[in-house]
């Protein structure tokens, strides 16, 4: 669980102190998702540039300097590669043919280390499960709709990426991980997050909110551009559906698999601590998602839920075997 976030500003009308005072308004709200460390990416003189660290969002300056007319942004919640080596950490840089790019990505990639070794991608020292995809697109030589669809169809796992390149274009490639996307017409303003709560809660803490904003829809399966212009260019790709790694093939039943959204649970909730059959649990309770997110981020209410559930089990075994209490 990390976030996206970023805009582009294609009209040059929104004053300079409000772009960065957005940057670092988005940057801290998306901590929601992740706190082990926070980046962004600009173009500056015709260059991909790249800034990021260790640290939570709120205690990084996020300063890009004026003339900035796109910002590629992420925080991370480590999965995989040491979060100290500040190379494992997003955005990471690349290069297609003649084109420079910064990459980020928000979920968790399961067939890295066999792409790595069937593709024959370069070997690397960041060991960050994301950068295989960034490699991918690289092999191909350029960077299009052709190649990025190459590499969204050939990674398994949750996903979806941005993508920002030296002519200040953005990629949005919607996976089964979430997109908020709105276009501020009157602005020329773009701005996107990886949920509804982060843009809202960015847009409030700097008076964004009360102005008109159209929400461009982005599916899984989709792969968008907008250039610097403000001109939205569309392609697909053909989304996987994966089986749960957590449920073997022999016990097939289609009322056993998990959506993409609990196998992420599943796939990241050791971060926090969690043993995933504690997670498991709370899924056959009937807990959703967004909760059960919320527990792996408290572990007093987690203990406590936990608690009641296991109580419960108990009482009901203690009904059917003597009957109900008085």
């Amino acid at each position: 669980m990390c976030a996206l976030f970023g805009w582009l500003d294609y009209k040059e009308i929104v004053p300079y102190k409000v772009l960065k005072r957005l940057t670092q308004a988005l940057a801290n709200a998306a901590e929601e998702r992740g706190t082990n460390a926070a980046g962004i990416s600009y173009i500056k003189d015709g260059k991909v540039t790249i800034f990021k660290r260790p640290k939570p969002a709120h205690k990084i300056h996020f300063n890009p300097p004026e003339g900035t007319t796109a910002i590629m942004g992420h925080t991370r919640m480590a999965t995989q590669g040491d979060k100290s080596q500040n190379f494992n950490n997003h955005p990471f840089s690349g290069t297609a043919g003649d084109t420079s790019f910064a990459f980020a990505h928000n979920g968790v990639l399961w067939n890295d280390r066999e792409l790595r070794h069937d593709k024959k991608l370069p070997d690397t020292y960041i060991e960050t499960d994301s950068y295989v995809a960034c490699q991918l697109i690289e092999s191909q030589d350029k960077l299009d709709f052709d190649s990025l669809r190459y590499m969204a169809e050939t990674v398994e796992g949750n996903f979806t990426f941005t993508v920002l390149d030296q002519d200040n274009s953005l990629y949005i490639i919607k996976g089964s991980n979430p997109m908020c996307l709105l276009h501020f017409e009157s602005l020329g303003l773009y701005i996107y997050a990886s949920t509804e709560s982060i843009m809202k809660n960015a847009l409030k803490r700097i008076g964004l909110h009360k102005f008109a904003s159209e929400k461009i829809e982005v599916v899984e399966g989709d792969i968008l551009s907008i250039d610097k212009n403000g001109e939205i260019t569309r392609s697909e790709f053909e989304p996987k559906l994966h089986r749960s790694k957590y449920i073997n093939w022999y016990d097939y039943d289609d009322s056993s698999y998990y959506s993409v959204h609990e196998e992420m649970l599943l796939a990241y909730c050791g971060c926090y601590g969690v043993d995933s059959s504690d997670v498991e649990l709370l899924l056959e309770y009937g807990y959703t998602c967004d909760e059960i997110e919320d527990m792996l981020a408290d572990h007093a209410l987690l203990h406590e839920t936990l608690q009641a559930i296991k109580f419960e089990d108990g009482e009901s075994l203690y009904e059917n075997c003597y009957g109900k209490a008085f």
